[in-house]
C-alpha cells in the first residue's frame, strides 16, 4: 500500500511538473510577444504646424486604433514647430513647411532623416459666422476688405507663422501696411486666430484654409486674391534610425488612402 502511495505520490507529481512546464511556456510566449507588440508601439511624440492640425489628428487616432501606439501632438507655427522639436531630444518627427525642412537640412540643423511631403495648405481669410463676407476676388478688392476691418487677426509672423508672413509681404505690396498693422490682432498660431475670430474678437482672421475649415467652415471668405495666393507644401521629416512605430505612422500618413482624404481637410493632396 505505501509503494503504491509512493508511485502515486511520483506519477501525480510528473502530471503537476508537466503542466506547470506548460504554463510556464505560455507565459513566457506571452510575455515575449507583449515585448515585440511594446517594441512596435512605441509612444510617438510628433511637432507640427497647426495648418495640418486636422489630419494630422485624424491619422494618430486611426494609428492608435490600429494598435500602433500612443501618439503625442504638439501644435505650433511652422517656425515654433521646428524650434521646439530641434529642442526635445526626445521628440519622433517634425511636421512643418518643406521649406523649413530643406532650409534646415542645408544649414545642418536636421541631418540623416527622410523626409516626406503630406499635401499643401493654401492661405486664405476668415469672418466671424454670419458676418458679412466682403468681395476679395482680386487685387482691389482685397485691398478695400482689408482697409474696412476694425480688426483683422493674424499669427504672429516673428514666432514663424507662414500665412503671418506672407500677409506682411501683402500689405506690403498693396501699400497698405502702415494702416492695416495698426488693427492687426497677434495670435501665438492659426488655431487662436481662428479663435479670436469665432469670438468676435476680430473681424477678419488671415490664417490657411485648413484651419479655418477645422475650426468652422462658415467661417471661410476665400483664398488670397492673384497674384497674392499662397500654396506651402508641408512635410514629414524623420530621423534615419527612427523606431518601426514612427516609420509605420510616416507610412499611413503618406498612403494613397489618407492623401485621397487631405481635400475635406482643406488641403491639396501631392502631385
Amino acid at each position: 500500500m505505501r509503494r503504491w502511495r509512493v508511485r502515486a505520490f511520483a506519477g501525480a507529481h510528473r502530471f503537476i511538473g508537466v503542466h506547470v512546464l506548460h504554463a510556464w511556456r505560455a507565459c513566457a510566449a506571452l510575455a515575449l510577444c507583449c515585448a515585440m507588440q511594446h517594441t512596435l508601439a512605441a509612444d510617438l511624440k510628433l511637432y507640427a504646424a497647426a495648418g495640418v492640425k486636422a489630419p494630422l489628428e485624424r491619422i494618430a487616432r486611426d494609428f492608435e486604433a490600429s494598435g500602433g501606439g500612443h501618439v503625442t501632438l504638439v501644435f505650433d507655427t511652422a517656425g515654433g514647430a521646428e524650434e521646439r522639436f530641434l529642442a526635445d531630444r526626445g521628440a519622433s518627427a517634425l511636421v512643418t513647411s518643406a521649406v523649413r525642412v530643406h532650409a534646415a537640412q542645408d544649414a545642418g540643423r536636421l541631418r540623416d532623416g527622410a523626409t516626406a511631403v503630406i499635401g499643401a495648405t493654401v492661405g486664405g481669410l476668415a469672418v466671424p459666422r454670419g458676418a458679412v463676407k466682403p468681395d476679395i476676388s482680386d487685387a482691389r478688392h482685397l485691398r478695400d476688405a482689408l482697409l474696412a476691418a476694425p480688426r483683422i487677426a493674424l499669427s504672429d509672423p516673428a514666432r514663424g507663422a507662414t500665412v503671418g508672413r506672407h500677409f506682411l509681404g501683402v500689405i506690403e505690396a498693396l501699400g497698405i501696411r502702415d494702416a492695416v498693422m495698426k488693427k492687426v490682432v497677434l495670435a501665438p498660431n492659426g488655431v487662436e486666430t481662428m479663435r479670436l475670430v469665432e469670438e468676435g474678437r476680430a473681424d477678419l482672421g488671415v490664417t490657411q484654409i485648413s484651419e479655418i475649415l477645422q475650426a468652422d467652415p462658415a467661417c471661410l471668405l476665400g483664398p488670397f486674391a492673384a497674384p497674392y495666393d499662397l500654396a506651402t507644401d508641408y512635410a514629414l521629416w524623420m530621423p534615419a534610425d527612427a523606431p518601426a512605430a514612427m516609420r509605420a505612422f510616416a507610412a499611413l500618413a503618406t498612403s494613397p488612402a489618407e492623401r485621397a482624404r487631405l481635400r475635406a481637410d482643406g488641403l491639396r493632396p501631392p502631385e
